[in-house]
């Protein structure tokens, strides 16, 4: 298969770029390397050491002769032609779309941010909507979306559509004249908007254009790839923007930091490791919808709270770690019902990490080495949403 990779020097997209090469498959790979742009302007850096750019693609290119070679192109900023000449030059069977700003407390920082986010984002999904229509209308889009979509509602929520059974009791007859619509959003910041907006996009283009595509509504992620060589580690982030919770837990916990929960710790959400994720994100690739079908699939491993999770990186450490409560930066609720279904995935062959303790654990000891590199400054969140 040939695959365009968007976001390949990113946590996911660069070992996915590995594992993706490692099974045989053509890759050609985008980025415009501003993660690391962004994290060293917060005054932060990757906890794991990560090659410059181009080391990166001299491995590419000496290890793998099905690598395809790698453009540098900022989606929704340069023009729409040059992110469609790649994709006419390599004709993919399948595009990943990692490529955009993704943290939701950097888009909140202030009106420039926030529009950044904007454009970079529902634009530079645009650009590729419209070269897969232009140009390869038979390929498969696989984008990255995010559970944070939905919000916490009330009510259980399926895989992107209202499906033909009732919630509660609508109608007597159990047939609900709003199956097959898209569930509602309620996102929590403008980088979630963001998303929203791609949803809505990605759906009209297959409607209209009779594209196809898979959008993966994804939990929260944690930990790292496990390669032969060390080198070959993704990055690590664990500042308040670029850092996942539990990622963040664990670069405090490293040096004897309080881990630091927003408000109750009550909060749930859907969370998986980064391995399983790219497990997902093959089985998507090997098992396309159908042209004009628009599949969303909710990808996490289970459900858990923030406090939950922290009781875990206490538990994993050597040393006692101290849980500290504080004033919550975020818009959010914090003691809420949370039933998200996730069975589309099981079905199609998603194996599950179950032993998140011992992933957190085997996480803490892969960052062990390398705990002198935390810069303590950047830990404690800055950024108020309210």
């Amino acid at each position: 298969m040939k695959i365009l990779i968007l976001g390949n020097d990113g946590y996911i997209g660069y070992p996915l770029t590995i594992h993706l090469l490692k099974l045989g498959h053509e890759v050609c790979g985008v980025d415009n390397y501003s993660r690391r742009r962004r994290v060293a302007a917060l005054g932060s850096n990757s906890l794991t050491p990560i090659d410059i750019q181009e080391g990166r693609m001299s491995y590419f290119r000496d290890t793998f002769k099905n690598f395809a070679g790698q453009s540098r192109i900022s989606l929704g900023t340069d023009s729409p032609a040059y992110i469609k000449s790649l994709i006419r030059l390599f004709q993919p069977n399948a595009i990943v779309h990692l490529a955009e700003q993704p943290s939701a407390p950097w888009s909140m920082k202030d009106v420039q941010y926030a529009n950044v986010t904007q454009r970079e984002n529902i634009l530079g999904t645009l650009d590729i909507l419209w070269a897969i229509h232009e140009v390869c209308p038979e390929a498969h889009l696989v984008k990255l979306g995010t559970m944070g979509e939905y919000g916490t509602p009330n009510c259980d929520i399926p895989e992107g559509v209202i499906p033909e059974e009732c919630i509660g009791d609508l109608l007597t007859d159990n047939d609900c004249p709003m199956a097959g619509l898209l569930f509602p959003r309620t996102p929590g910041s403008f980088y979630h908007l963001t998303k929203v907006h791609d949803t809505l996009n990605i759906h009209f283009a297959c409607r209209n254009w009779g594209m196809r595509s898979t959008d993966i509504m994804q939990g929260v992620l944690f930990g790292l790839n496990e390669p032969d060589d060390e080198s070959l580690l993704t990055r690590f982030d664990y500042d308040e923007c670029f850092g996942t919770v539990i990622n963040r837990f664990c670069a405090q916990a490293l040096i004897g930091h309080p881990l630091t929960v927003y408000g109750t710790g009550d909060q749930k959400r859907g969370f998986l490791p980064l391995k399983d994720s790219l497990q997902c994100i093959t089985l998507a690739l090997k098992q396309p919808p159908a042209l004009g079908e628009y599949r969303t699939l909710n990808q996490f491993e289970n459900v858990y709270s923030i406090n939950t999770l922290a009781g875990m990186v206490a538990k994993g450490c050597e040393l006692p770690v101290e849980i500290s409560h504080i004033p919550n930066p975020r818009l959010e609720a914090e003691d809420h019902y949370y039933n998200p279904d996730h069975q589309t995935l099981f079905n199609m062959g998603y194996v599950p990490t179950t032993d998140i303790q011992g992933e957190i654990t085997n996480l803490l000891n892969q960052l062990l080495p390398h705990k002198g590199r935390v810069i303590k400054e950047s830990i404690m969140p800055k950024t108020n949403w309210r």
